[in-house]
C-alpha cells in the first residue's frame, strides 16, 4: 500500500490548483444562487442532514477532489483499516477503534484473529460489573452503595468521556438513568480504585485485583479510546449500560456508512475531502466548530485534539517532508458564546472555514408567555443565520442604501465568501452523540489518507516529555543538593535560576506538606 510518490505530484492535485484561479474569481453570492448546485451538495444519512452548498466550492471541484481521492487510494486505505492492517506503520500497529463500537456477530480481524469476541467480553463484563454496582450488589468499604464515580484519566482518555458526559447530561433518558449518581472526570487518585489498561499484568502488580481491571488494547490509540472501556466503563456506571450500548451503535452506524457509502454521498469522506481542499489548496490553515448546543460545549476540545494530534505532522508516512500544508488548527466554542468571542475575526478578520452543528429537538424546551419563539428556535435562528453571514456579507452599497453614514461604511462592510458548512442532528441522544464522534474521526482519517501522512501516532507528544525529564533532575539536585543549574542554554538556566531563587522555601521533601490523615 506504500508509495513513495507524494500526493502533490499527482495529476488530481495539479487539476485543482490549476482550479483554483476559477474558484477565486467566483464570490458564494454567485454560487449560492445555482440551485442545482445547491441540491447536489445535500445529503442525508439516517436523518442526519449535510449541506456543505457554502463551500467555497463547485460540482467541477467535488469531482476534482473525488479524483484526488481515487489517487490517494482512499478507498484502499479504508479498506486496510477497517481489515485489521498495521497502517500505523511507525508503531507497527493496526488502527481498530470501529472494533469497539461492532456489533456483535461481526468480524474485523488482526493478525487472523477476529477480535470483535474479545471486546464484547470486555463489554459484557462492564455491562455486568455497572450494574452491580447501581443497583448496589457491589458495595464500597463502608458497606454502603457507591453513587460517586471519580474517572482518572488524561488527553484521550479525560476529554473523550467528558465530551459524551456533557452531551448526555441533557437527554431525557440518560438523566432518568443517571438520578441520585454523579461522574467526575479529574486528573487525580482516587481509593476505591478499578482500572483499564492495555496491561493487566502490570495492573495486578500495582494491587488492584484482575477481576476488577478491564482491557483494552494497543490497537486503540488513546484519542479514540472513548468506545473502549476507557470511557465505556465510567459512561455506564453513571447512565447505566444500555445506554451507553445505544452510543456505540451510533458510532457503528457511522463505521458502516464510512466503509460501504460512494464517496459522493459519504459524509465523512466528503468533509475529509473538503478539508484538504480549504487547507492544502485554499490556503485557509484553522476550523471552528460551532455546535448550536451548549451540551457539546466539550466536542470542540475532543476534535482539537483528535485532529490536531492526529495530523500534525510535516513528512509522509514513508517520512518524506511535505511540500504542502497539512493539518488544521481546530477550535470552536458553542454557538452563541463564539458569536460574543471570536466571530468578529471570523467575519471581517481571517477567513475561518466553519462547521455549525445543529439539533432539531430541544434537550430542555422553554416557551415563555410573549416570546415571539420558543428558547431553542431562537437559538436554532443564529444557526441558520450565521452561514449566510459569511457567505453573502454586506456590501458597501447596501450600506449606503440603508442610509449608513460614510464614515462608518468601510467599518460595517462585510466582504462575505467565507466558507463553511452546517450539519444537523435530529436530536442529542446518546445514538446520535456516537453518530457525531465518529463522523469526525473518520473526517480526520480522511484528510490523513489524502495527504499521506500518519494520522495514529503521535511523537510530537514525546519531545516535550524527554526534555522535561531533564528539568525535573534538575530541579530535584538543585533543591535537595544544592547543584547549580548547568546543562541548558542560556534563556532555560536564567529562567530555571529565577524560579529556583523565588521558590526556595518550598520543600524539596513534598511529604512534609502532607496533612496528617
Amino acid at each position: 500500500m506504500a508509495s513513495s510518490t507524494l500526493i502533490c505530484e499527482t495529476q488530481p492535485w495539479k487539476d485543482l490548483k490549476a482550479h483554483l484561479d476559477d474558484i477565486k474569481n467566483t464570490h458564494l453570492r454567485n454560487l449560492m444562487s445555482d440551485t442545482d448546485r445547491c441540491k447536489s451538495m445535500m445529503l442525508e444519512f439516517d436523518n442526519l442532514f449535510l449541506d456543505y452548498s457554502r463551500q467555497c466550492a463547485t460540482t467541477d471541484t467535488i469531482d476534482k477532489l473525488l479524483k484526488l481521492a481515487e489517487a490517494a487510494r482512499l478507498k484502499e486505505k479504508i479498506t486496510s483499516m477497517f481489515n485489521g492492517e498495521r497502517i500505523n506503520s511507525t508503531e507497527n500497529r493496526p488502527v481498530l477503534h470501529v472494533a469497539l463500537r461492532a456489533s456483535r456477530d461481526a468480524v474485523i480481524q488482526s493478525d487472523g484473529t477476529n477480535v470483535v469476541p474479545e471486546v464484547w467480553k470486555v463489554l459484557d463484563k462492564i455491562r455486568d460489573f455497572s450494574e452491580r454496582v447501581r443497583t448496589g450488589a457491589w458495595v464500597g468499604a463502608t458497606g454502603k452503595a457507591l453513587t460517586n464515580v471519580i474517572a482518572v484519566g488524561i488527553g484521550g482518555s479525560f476529554l473523550g468521556p467528558l465530551f459524551v458526559h456533557t452531551a448526555l447530561q441533557t437527554d431525557a433518558e440518560a438523566i432518568e438513568s443517571a438520578a441520585g449518581r454523579n461522574l467526575r472526570l479529574p486528573e487525580a487518585v482516587a481509593k476505591h480504585m478499578v482500572a483499564v489498561s492495555t496491561n493487566l499484568t502490570l495492573v495486578e502488580k500495582f494491587g488492584i485485583d484482575p477481576e476488577n481491571a478491564f482491557a483494552f488494547w494497543d490497537w486503540v490509540g488513546g484519542r479514540y479510546s472513548v468506545c473502549s472501556a476507557v470511557g465505556v466503563l465510567p459512561l455506564s456506571l453513571q447512565y447505566g449500560f444500555p445506554v451507553v450500548e445505544k452510543f456505540l451503535k451510533g458510532a457503528s452506524s457511522i463505521d458502516q456508512h464510512f466503509s460501504s457509502a460512494p464517496f459522493e454521498k459519504n459524509i465523512p469522506v466528503l468533509l475529509g475531502l473538503l478539508s484538504v481542499w480549504n487547507v492544502s489548496f485554499l490556503g485557509y490553515p484553522a476550523r471552528a466548530i460551532l455546535p448550536y448546543s451548549q451540551a457539546l460545549e466539550k466536542f470542540a476540545p475532543h476534535i482539537q485534539q483528535v485532529s490536531m494530534e492526529s495530523n500534525g505532522k510535516g513528512v509522509s508516512i514513508e517520512g518524506v517532508p511535505l511540500p504542502f500544508e497539512a493539518g488544521e488548527i481546530d477550535f470552536g466554542e458553542p454557538g452563541t458564546n463564539g458569536q460574543h468571542s471570536f466571530y468578529q475575526l471570523i467575519h471581517q478578520g481571517r477567513v475561518i472555514p466553519c462547521d455549525f452543528i445543529g439539533v432539531v429537538k430541544s434537550q430542555q424546551p422553554v416557551y415563555l408567555k410573549g416570546e415571539v419563539v420558543n428558547n431553542h428556535d431562537e437559538l436554532m435562528s443564529n444557526f441558520f443565520a450565521q452561514p449566510d453571514a459569511l457567505a453573502y456579507g454586506k456590501t458597501a452599497e447596501q450600506l449606503l442604501n440603508e442610509n449608513v453614514a460614510q464614515h462608518l461604511i468601510s467599518h460595517k462592510t462585510f466582504s462575505g465568501n467565507r466558507p463553511s458548512l452546517s450539519l444537523l442532528l435530529p436530536s442529542l441522544s446518546a445514538y446520535n452523540v456516537g453518530q457525531l464522534l465518529a463522523i469526525y474521526e473518520h473526517r480526520v482519517a480522511v484528510e490523513g489518507f489524502i495527504w499521506g501522512i500518519n494520522s495514529f501516532d503521535q511523537w510530537g507528544v514525546e519531545l516535550g516529555k524527554s526534555l522535561a525529564s531533564q528539568v525535573r533532575k534538575q530541579l530535584h539536585a538543585s533543591r535537595k543538593k544544592k547543584e547549580p543549574v548547568e546543562g541548558f542554554n542560556f534563556s532555560t538556566t536564567t529562567m530555571l535560576t529565577k524560579y529556583l531563587e523565588a521558590s526556595k522555601d518550598v520543600p524539596a521533601d513534598p511529604s512534609t506538606h502532607l496533612p496528617n490523615m
